[in-house]
């Protein structure tokens, strides 16, 4: 199953990592902001994640300035790498993170996202509505190589009441690490 362009935004509620934002727990539906929300899987090991926090950071900060909300998600089974365990969740969380950081232990959060890779990004409008869905540039791994900001763009034309033009792009990383 996956959430297909316009489709909505299911709802779940899960233990947040950076209680300090959001608290102990948070749904989805109290973090979508008048403009919508980014909803991005994540951890902690993966290379391409690691090289792109600040700039993770950067978009959470940035969003939020225009009434979108953002939640980072950690879908990696923590048996396969013990570094996305919760516990190690909060201690990248304290190190300073602008958004929730939740963690989908069961993995129904990424299989009903139909979420592949990390970082891979998922942008509601206000209703609700998937809207984008993919990477958030062409070079996660090296900010001096970018050269196209596929989810800045998406967010800037869904501010601006405008369609979001490329709608879906390939995400660049990490596969999430699933059960077995």
């Amino acid at each position: 199953m996956s959430i297909e362009l316009r489709g909505k935004m299911p709802n779940f509620e899960l233990n947040n990592a950076n209680s300090s934002v959001g608290g102990e727990k948070v749904n989805f539906s109290e973090h979508l902001g008048q403009n919508g929300l980014i909803i991005l899987f994540e951890c902690n090991h993966c290379p391409y994640v690691v090289a792109s926090i600040d700039r993770i950071n950067e978009m959470a900060r940035y969003a939020s300035s225009k009434h979108v909300g953002f939640i980072g998600i950690n879908s990696n089974d923590a048996s396969v790498y013990s570094s996305d365990s919760f516990e190690n969740m909060r201690k990248r969380a304290d190190k300073g993170m602008p958004y929730p950081y939740l963690f989908d232990e069961t993995q129904i959060v990424a299989e009903t996202f139909d979420a592949k890779r990390t970082p891979e990004f998922f942008l509601f409008d206000g209703e609700g509505r998937l809207v984008y869905k993919g990477r958030m540039d062409d070079s996660p791994r090296d900010p001096n190589q970018v050269s196209s900001t596929e989810l800045l763009d998406a967010v800037n034309s869904l501010v601006d009441g405008k369609a979001v033009e490329n709608q879906i792009t390939e995400s660049i990383g990490c596969s999430v690490k699933w059960k077995q």
